[in-house]
């Protein structure tokens, strides 16, 4: 059986040329990066050369870019460091006061636990609502601004929607209100456009494993003049951000991804995006009552969030898994969760449809004759399946 794997936004498999990069990072240049020999200096100027490819990717500068282990500890380093620095600095005009945070209700977990584990901390947190597009609204950021509002944080892509939130607006809305900006990038660098100066960030995390590099590696990028608390401690590796020995195989591979990715970018996305939109529309056609959620809204090229009414989506993840195509009910950090998506019950579905979602994710192998195959096995499984449901209304008999 040819399997077909449609959950690119879960994870992606190593790009080829990435393996290669790394590769000697393993073995024969297995240095230290912090050894002042010649085998730690090889390693070293891997690592700058790899800041170096994620910077240019980013427009950032080199020395903004500080390397994690993915995508969840660069979440807890940005919120962490800026909420909790204002609790001690000295200079902080909101140190006699509870600091406030502002995030959305259709954050990832790395952000939206982490804002929980501040409030539990006495941290003030907003949690901006959504339209049914999974946008927010920039008057309610407005309204939502207090003189202690130390921190915006707005994921840039969802991961269960693709839709694109309007950072550089919100980037705007920070500068003038003089509040750091974060955004989890972990669906959209090596998808969409991001450059940093423009949009006014002041944070942003990104995972490797999201775009073709491998699990275990990420980025924070920290503008310069960012305050932050110290999140970890040890030694002073990386300016003192991020101590520890630096993964060098991992960060070599990041490095090669962030080139492949800037290279590639406008002629993946086009071509990404043409395969999804074959497969909405063909699904579309051929499986009655269902449609796309966030439909309207800017998405990430690759990804199409898809409601089967009358179905479980974990069931139908099943039967296509068994057919040789896999797709997902959502984020893989929630699965065999009980709760229905917090995104799409965010955007207004209900508990129900929320359980009837699928989100198909497609990346940089994904091929026309896949998307076929696709388009054959997912109409066949869902009507299968709705034969068996006792929630879905059938037409009404001809008499």
């Amino acid at each position: 059986m040819n399997r077909i794997y449609l959950d690119h936004n879960a994870t992606t498999a190593v790009d080829p040329a990435v393996l290669d990069a790394m590769l000697p990072y393993f073995s024969t240049a297995f240095g230290n990066a912090s050894s002042i020999h010649t085998f730690g200096q090889r390693a070293r100027a891997a690592v700058e050369t790899a800041r170096e490819q994620v910077a240019a990717l980013l427009n950032a500068r080199p020395q903004e870019i500080v390397f994690t282990s993915g995508g969840t500890e660069s979440d807890n380093h940005a919120i962490f460091g800026v909420a909790l620095h204002s609790f001690t600095s000295p200079t902080s005009s909101t140190s006699s006061t509870s600091p406030h945070v502002i995030a959305t209700t259709i954050e990832h977990e790395a952000v939206f636990n982490t804002c929980q584990a501040l409030e539990k901390q006495g941290v003030a947190v907003t949690y901006l609502p959504v339209n049914r597009e999974g946008l927010i609204h920039l008057d309610d950021l407005r309204r939502a601004l207090r003189p202690e509002t130390v921190l915006i944080t707005v994921m840039h892509a969802n991961n269960e929607l693709g839709s694109i939130q309007p950072l550089a607006e919100i980037g705007r809305i920070a500068a003038e209100a003089d509040v750091y900006f974060h955004s989890d990038a972990v669906q959209s660098a090596g998808k969409i456009p991001i450059d940093v100066k423009a949009l006014q960030l002041d944070l942003l995390s990104v995972s490797g494993h999201k775009f073709y590099a491998p699990k275990g590696i990420g980025v924070l990028f920290i503008k310069s003049g960012t305050r932050l608390r110290q999140f970890l401690y040890g030694g002073h590796h990386q300016r003192g951000f991020r101590p520890g020995t630096e993964n060098v195989a991992g960060i070599v591979g990041l490095g090669k991804a962030a080139e492949l990715a800037r290279l590639s970018l406008e002629k993946d996305a086009a071509r990404i995006s043409r395969l999804r939109d074959t497969l909405e529309q063909g699904i579309l056609a051929r499986v009655p009552d269902s449609r796309v959620n966030a439909a309207s809204a800017p998405r990430t090229p690759n990804t199409s969030n898809i409601l089967f009414p009358g179905l479980e989506g974990e069931a139908l993840v099943i039967a296509l898994d068994l057919k040789g195509l896999a797709c997902s009910t959502g984020a893989a950090c929630s699965s065999g969760a009980v709760e229905p998506s917090h995104v799409l019950t965010a955007i207004g579905l209900s508990a129900s449809d929320a359980r009837a979602s699928i989100r198909f994710s497609l990346g940089r192998q994904t091929t026309e004759s896949e998307i076929n195959v696709a388009l054959d096995l997912v109409p066949a499984a869902v009507s299968h399946l709705r034969k068996l449901s006792p929630t879905y209304l059938k037409p009404a008999a001809i008499s």
